[in-house]
């Protein structure tokens, strides 16, 4: 494969690729097929964690606008995510390697809440980590998230997960004529408002330096590809 470019990374998944081909909840070969691509990824010798949204059980934004408060809403999809969390750890350590939940929201029955000495422990020891509970707070996504956590555990770059293989400068989907990006700017991202990641994960990321890599997870291998070059992607940073 390789030697990878990255010595330690935050690969964020969201909860919406965890439902597989279908609208909701978890579609178990999809959660074992991201786990096995990320217990490779991390044979290359990486320090690897991973942040992983809700959107498959429950958007805390969307049923917001139902009446429900924003801060409770969003405390629902913190803990949808925790969910998600448990079911990517039990696949990892599945297919062969340590892992832990480790989560924003204090619930100590359920998983380990998020400390950060103890999280570099985990990293130190080779085990991944899934990493729950968002911030911890409301109003924050969990794109800041995978962010916030890369800069806290002291990565190279945030690997984030799509369904397309980079940035566009339309919806490939939707207009045959739209050219992927290469390599942008952070600020160049922001100002030309690009879907990506919300403008305070990019602030942040902005903030300290930190590498976005935007890639197709549909991709076998994929992450495999990315952390030594391969494929196709586009580097935000």
């Amino acid at each position: 494969m390789g030697k990878p470019n990255y010595r330690r990374v935050i690969v964020k998944l969201s909860g919406e690729a965890l439902s597989g081909p279908e609208k909701f909840g978890i579609h178990q070969p999809t959660i074992d097929r991201f786990a096995s691509d990320l217990v490779a990824a991390h044979k290359l010798g990486i320090g690897l964690g991973v942040v992983v949204g809700g959107g498959n059980i429950l958007r805390g934004a969307q049923i917001s606008e139902d009446g429900l408060s924003r801060p409770t809403a969003d405390a629902m999809g913190m803990l949808a995510t925790v969910m998600n969390a448990l079911v990517l750890v039990a696949a990892i350590e599945r297919a062969g390697v340590e892992a832990r939940a480790m989560s924003a929201l204090i619930m100590p029955q359920v998983c380990e809440t998020y400390e950060r000495q103890s999280a570099l422990r985990h990293l130190e020891n080779n085990r991944i980590i899934v990493f729950a509970g968002g911030t911890g707070n409301p109003f924050f996504t969990t794109d800041t998230t995978a962010v916030l956590r890369a800069a806290e555990m002291e990565c190279n770059a945030v690997l984030k997960a799509t369904d397309v293989d980079g940035v566009y400068t339309a919806d490939p989907k939707k207009d045959p004529k739209a050219t992927r990006y290469e390599h942008l700017g952070h600020q160049e991202a922001l100002d030309r408002r690009l879907k990506i990641m919300d403008a305070t994960a990019f602030a942040l990321a902005q903030e300290n330096r930190m590498p976005i890599i935007v890639f197709s997870i549909r991709e076998q291998h994929a992450i495999e590809n990315v952390l030594c070059g391969k494929g196709h992607f586009t580097t935000v940073g």
